[in-house]
C-alpha cells in the first residue's frame, strides 16, 4: 500500500489553483495544514492567494501547464523549499462551448494542450519524482463527461475521455512496474464555478451555464482532500451525471435523444459573464472566485454518491438495513389475512 501521510504532513503541488475547484481545494488543503506549491497562469492572483493562505505554507509559481519545462521548474521550486512533493494534483483546465463543427481546430488543440497534455505533463513529473522516492500520490481532476459526452462541449468531453484513458493506462503500467504510486481520478458533474464564464463560447447566447443538479466547488475539494490520503481509484461527485452515464450505457439512443432535446437549453442563459471573466483558453482571466454568477437554486453542499464512496462500509450497511426493512414490510403484508376472505 502507498504511504499516504495525513494532510498536515504533506507537501502538495496544485495546478489551476486560483479559481473554482482549484481555489476551493487550495483553501481546504491549507486549512488541513498542508504545504502548497500553487500553480496557475495568473501571477497576481497567485500572489494574492499565497498571501491569504500564509507564505510560510504557500509557494506561488506562475506557469502554463502546457509548458512541461515550466511545470518542472515549479516542481523544482517546491523541492528546493520543502524537499518532496507528497501529492501532485492536476486541476488546471479550460473549456469551449460550441458544436464540433463551429469550434475551430486550433482552439480544440489549445484546449487539449491544457486539459490533456498539461495533466499528462504533471503525471509524468510525479512518476519521475516517485521513482526518486519524492512523491506518493497523483490526483487528477477529470469529469463525468469522460463517461458521457455533452452536446456543445464535444472538445471538452473528448479531452476528458482522453484524460481518463491515459490515467487508467498509467495506473496499470505503474502497478506492472512495481511502483507503489497511488493514482486517483476525480470525476465531478455540474459544479458552480467560473468554468462557464471562463470558457470560450461560439454559442448564440449571452452566457453559458451548467445543467442541473449543481454542486458547490467545496464538495469537489472534499473529494480531492480525501483522495490525497486514501488509495481510491475513482471518485464521482454528483449523482445526476453518474446516472446519465449509466443510462447512456443501457439505452444510448434514448440518452442521445434527451441530450438533443434539452442539452442546448440547459447550457445557455441570458446572463452574461462578469467583467474580465471571458475567456482563459490561451491566457489569464479574472481569478480568485470559487463560484459563478449564475442565478437559480443554491448549489448542493453534499454529494450522497461521494459520501458512499468515501464510506463504503457505512453505505452498504445502510443499503442492507433498507433491504431488510423492505423484506420485513413485504413479509408483514403477505401475512395479513385478505379482507375479502375474513
Amino acid at each position: 500500500m502507498p504511504d499516504l501521510k495525513p494532510l498536515s504532513e504533506q507537501t502538495i503541488l496544485l495546478t489551476g489553483a486560483t479559481s473554482g475547484i482549484g481555489l476551493a481545494s487550495a483553501r481546504r488543503l491549507a486549512a488541513e495544514g498542508a504545504r502548497l506549491i500553487l500553480v496557475a497562469r495568473g501571477a497576481e492572483d497567485l500572489e494574492a492567494l499565497a498571501e491569504e493562505l500564509g507564505r510560510d505554507r504557500a509557494l506561488p509559481h506562475p506557469c502554463d501547464v502546457a509548458d512541461r519545462d515550466a511545470l518542472r521548474a515549479a516542481a523544482r521550486a517546491g523541492l528546493d523549499r520543502w524537499g518532496r512533493i507528497d501529492t501532485w494534483i492536476n486541476d488546471a483546465g479550460v473549456a469551449i462551448y460550441g458544436t464540433v463543427e463551429e469550434v475551430p481546430l486550433d482552439e480544440q488543440r489549445s484546449l487539449f494542450e491544457t486539459n490533456y497534455w498539461g495533466a499528462l505533463h504533471g503525471m509524468l513529473e510525479a512518476v519521475r519524482l516517485h521513482r526518486e522516492g519524492l512523491c506518493a500520490k497523483i490526483v487528477t481532476v477529470g469529469s463525468q463527461l469522460s463517461d458521457r459526452a455533452m452536446i456543445l462541449q464535444g472538445p471538452y468531453s473528448a479531452s476528458k475521455h482522453a484524460l481518463k484513458a491515459i490515467t487508467d493506462a498509467l495506473r496499470m503500467e505503474c502497478a506492472e512496474a512495481g511502483l507503489d504510486l497511488s493514482i486517483t481520478l476525480i470525476k465531478p458533474g455540474s459544479v458552480d464555478t467560473p468554468y462557464m464564464e471562463h470558457a470560450r463560447s461560439h454559442v448564440d447566447a449571452a452566457g453559458t451555464t451548467n445543467p442541473p443538479r449543481v454542486y458547490a466547488p467545496e464538495v469537489v475539494a472534499d473529494a480531492i482532500a480525501h483522495a490525497c490520503t486514501h488509495d481510491a481509484r475513482d471518485l464521482d461527485v454528483g449523482g445526476a451525471g453518474w446516472l446519465t452515464a449509466k443510462a447512456g450505457r443501457l439505452a444510448p439512443r434514448l440518452a442521445d435523444l434527451g441530450m438533443e432535446l434539452m442539452g442546448r437549453a440547459a447550457q445557455t442563459t441570458d446572463r452574461p459573464p462578469r467583467a474580465g471573466m471571458r475567456d482563459n483558453l490561451r491566457g489569464t482571466a479574472r481569478g480568485m472566485e470559487e463560484r459563478s454568477n449564475q442565478p437559480g437554486p443554491p448549489p448542493r453542499e453534499v454529494s450522497t454518491l461521494l459520501m458512499a464512496q468515501k464510506h463504503p462500509a457505512a453505505a452498504f450497511a445502510v443499503l442492507g438495513m433498507g433491504a431488510l426493512a423492505l423484506a420485513a414490510l413485504a413479509g408483514r403484508r403477505r401475512g395479513r389475512p385478505n379482507r375479502r376472505d375474513a
